[in-house]
């Protein structure tokens, strides 16, 4: 861990020695994310609810998938533009050095720049959480805290899964950003507002409901099962067979030979 935190304060001192850029860059990712915020409001400022979900349970839910995407695009960002080192010929170089492959790829790009969106999270956070109305006792702010972390792991298992995948394509698949940007993009509210088949989909097979929906119905009280509180945990079996993908694919590699 120590090796990994000098990476970090190392790659942020490269980005913001071109300040401007970084901070431009930065406010850019909130104008990004700021866009749908704009549409949620403008939505219940036509409607008083969507699907018996209120304007600030709308916000706490959007809030939470983003702060969870954000971190994770921060932070496994080197999972997400991986293709660009299968090309250029930098996995190569991981493969033959003595640390782990997992650290390399994690600290070979850490976009800091994502904290723009994390702003926003934050501030929506702190804006719902009040306006909510929920009594928070400990285990809705253990609920809250879960959420956070199942989701950080589940959109970094895509990310994965997403890597595994270029091993075979070289260029990356568009069609993972449904999943991964999607989700974002989905989650702003509550997945059964999509009808049952998208919650059934969001369930089984790509489970962002597990740390966006169910857990969610536990917190603002619309649920009183307790089970779905620990829901957002199985996203740590998600990672499983993901990291295993991975791992398969780095047996199956062959330099481009860039």
């Amino acid at each position: 861990m120590k090796l990994y935190f000098k990476y970090i304060a190392m790659l942020l001192k490269c980005q913001i020695q071109y300040r401007s850029s970084f901070i431009m860059m930065t406010i850019g990712q909130f104008l990004v994310s700021f866009t749908a915020f704009l549409g949620v409001s403008f939505m219940f400022s036509r409607f008083n609810s969507v699907d018996g979900f209120s304007y600030s349970e709308v916000l706490l839910c959007f809030s939470i998938v983003l702060m969870s995407f954000s971190i994770t695009e921060c932070f496994v960002r080197g999972f997400d533009v991986f293709p660009r080192l299968i090309k250029s010929g930098g996995l190569d170089r991981i493969l033959v050095r003595p640390q782990n492959e997992i650290f390399q790829v994690l600290t070979s790009n850490i976009d800091f720049t994502r904290i723009g969106r994390l702003l926003q999270a934050i501030i929506m956070i702190c804006y719902a959480i009040p306006a909510s109305k929920i009594v928070w006792s400990a285990d809705k702010i253990l609920t809250l805290i879960i959420m956070i972390s199942g989701g950080i792991v589940i959109f970094s298992a895509l990310f994965v899964l997403y890597a595994g995948l270029s091993f075979f394509t070289i260029e990356g698949l568009e069609f993972m950003n449904i999943f991964t940007d999607g989700g974002r993009e989905f989650g702003k509210y509550p997945f059964s507002i999509y009808g049952e088949g998208v919650l059934k989909f969001f369930t089984y097979i790509i489970p962002l409901a597990l740390f966006q929906y169910y857990p969610f119905l536990y917190l603002i009280g619309k649920s009183d099962k307790i089970v779905y509180m620990f829901l957002p945990i199985l996203g740590f079996v998600f990672m499983v067979p993901c990291y295993a993908f991975f791992k398969f694919g780095i047996k199956k590699y062959k330099s481009t030979g860039s």
